[in-house]
Parts: structure tokens; sequence; C-alpha cells
């Protein structure tokens, strides 16, 4: 399995699809799963760019060194990546935390990001308390203990029933995701406050929501779209995973989006 070592010694694991010498895309996944989150829209993309994805530091089979961690160390975390790898400007999409992580980027590495999507994500979650009492119950319990409620605020109760195979895939990872690691991302989370910050963002930028979505509420992403110049905001019929529960539609504006992109760029 491949991996880079980042300047703390962790070791993150990455994996490419997609022609060399297409475009780069860096796939960045949401809190408690790993890049395979992300199946969804890689034979689509995987035709038209170079694509990266990545697990997250605490996640997968990268390394899950002690936390807390913070968004600034898992944003580092992807340039170090691309340093490692000797990439030097890359198109970028995030989802939940991969959002955080976008947000991050576009505000201290904007040369590295050619256009930016953030989807189902915050720049500020807040409510500290409900962090603090989930890192407690998968320190003392173990993952499998809030899985079902993870399941219930990621994906509608229709999602739930017409496709429970895709369901179970998602919560598989949520089990298999190492407790320590997750905590250690869920303090990344609680931690953050990007909201000054944001309005910064100079590059192209598209914010995906979630009409169902209880974890980042629309709300959240129309608050980051007004704050970052020029962002676009497209709505899906969704929860929280919207690239699993609208996969299509979802893929659809990502590709649009993107080759707006290479359009401008050349």
């Amino acid at each position: 399995m491949p991996h880079v070592t980042t300047g703390d010694g962790t070791r993150i694991h990455y994996r490419f699809d997609g022609a060399e010498g297409s475009p780069v895309l860096l796939l960045s996944n949401s809190l408690g799963t790993v890049l395979e989150m992300w199946d969804p829209q890689m034979p689509a993309l995987a035709e038209r760019f170079r694509v990266l994805r990545y697990d997250s530091r605490g996640h997968g089979r990268s390394d899950a060194p002690a936390g807390p961690y913070t968004i600034e160390r898992l944003g580092r975390d992807a340039v170090e990546l691309l340093d490692a790898l000797d990439i030097d400007r890359v198109l970028f999409c995030g989802l939940s935390k991969g959002g955080m992580v976008g947000q991050w980027l576009g505000v201290n590495a904007p040369e590295r990001i050619g256009r930016l999507v953030l989807a189902n994500t915050s720049a500020f979650i807040g409510s500290p308390e409900v962090w603090n009492a989930r890192i407690e119950t998968v320190r003392r319990d173990g993952m499998a203990a809030i899985v079902p409620g993870v399941i219930d605020r990621w994906f509608t109760q229709h999602f739930r029933k017409a496709d429970p195979a895709a369901v179970e895939r998602i919560a598989a990872m949520l089990r298999d995701t190492p407790p320590e690691g997750y905590a250690a991302c869920c303090a990344a989370v609680r931690d953050m406050d990007q909201r000054a910050d944001i309005a910064g963002i100079a590059v192209p930028t598209l914010v995906i929501s979630g009409t169902h979505d209880l974890a980042t509420p629309p709300a959240q992403s129309q608050l980051i779209a007004a704050a970052i110049p020029g962002a676009a905001l497209v709505d899906l019929d969704a929860a929280h995973l919207s690239n699993v529960e609208q996969a299509d539609l979802f893929t659809r504006n990502l590709i649009g989006f993107l080759q707006m992109t290479e359009t401008k760029h050349g």
C-alpha cells in the first residue's frame, strides 16, 4: 500500500486512479470514513482526472498518532502529501471534515488549489459538549456505540430503506475506524472556527449542501457560500453524505464545476 510520511512521522495512505497527465483532483473524506467513500464517483472521475484519494490521519490505512489533532494539522497533511508526490496544484473536493480541510487550504495554501469544492461542511460546528460526549463514548465503548446515531444523521430514512447495501458499506467504515484516531479528529472539528478566515478565499469555489443534512445543515453551507467571494451553491435532496445518497447528481455538479476550471486555465 503506498504511503507518504509527514514531517511529524505520520504515514498517510493514498491511491491514484485515472490517466497520468490528466488534471489532478484531490479528494478528502469525512470523519469516520476512508478513501473508498468516493467509490460512487470514481468511474466518471477517473475518465477525466488523475484522482488522488487518501485516508486522513487517524483513519483507515493511515497512522493514528495520539491526538488531539487540529484542522491545521489535517490541512498540512494534505500539503505534505502533495509535496511528497511532487504535485504543485490540484483541483480539490472535500466532504464534511474534508471540506473543513479544503477551507483551510483555500485560506492558507491557495497556490496549491485550482478550484475548490466544499460539500456538506461547515466553517464552525460549535457545541463542544456534543463532541466531548462523543469522544468519551468511543473511548469507553468503541466505535460501534455511535454508528446507529451517525447513520441516522448521515442518510435519510428513505435512502436507508432504498439502498441498505450502500448504507452498510459506510457503517462498516465507521465501525472499523480506530477509536483514538476518530476521537482525535473529533477534537479537530470541535475546536475549528474558520468563519472569519474564509472571506479571504479567492479560488473559484462550489459549495454543495444537503436539504436534509442534520450534521451540517444547509444554513451552514449558505454561510460559507455567502462568505467566499463569488462562490456558487448547489443544494441536493440528500442528508449528510450527499455523494452517496445523490451520487449521480453530486458527480454531475462536481464534474461540471471542475471542467470549467480546465476551460479557464487551459
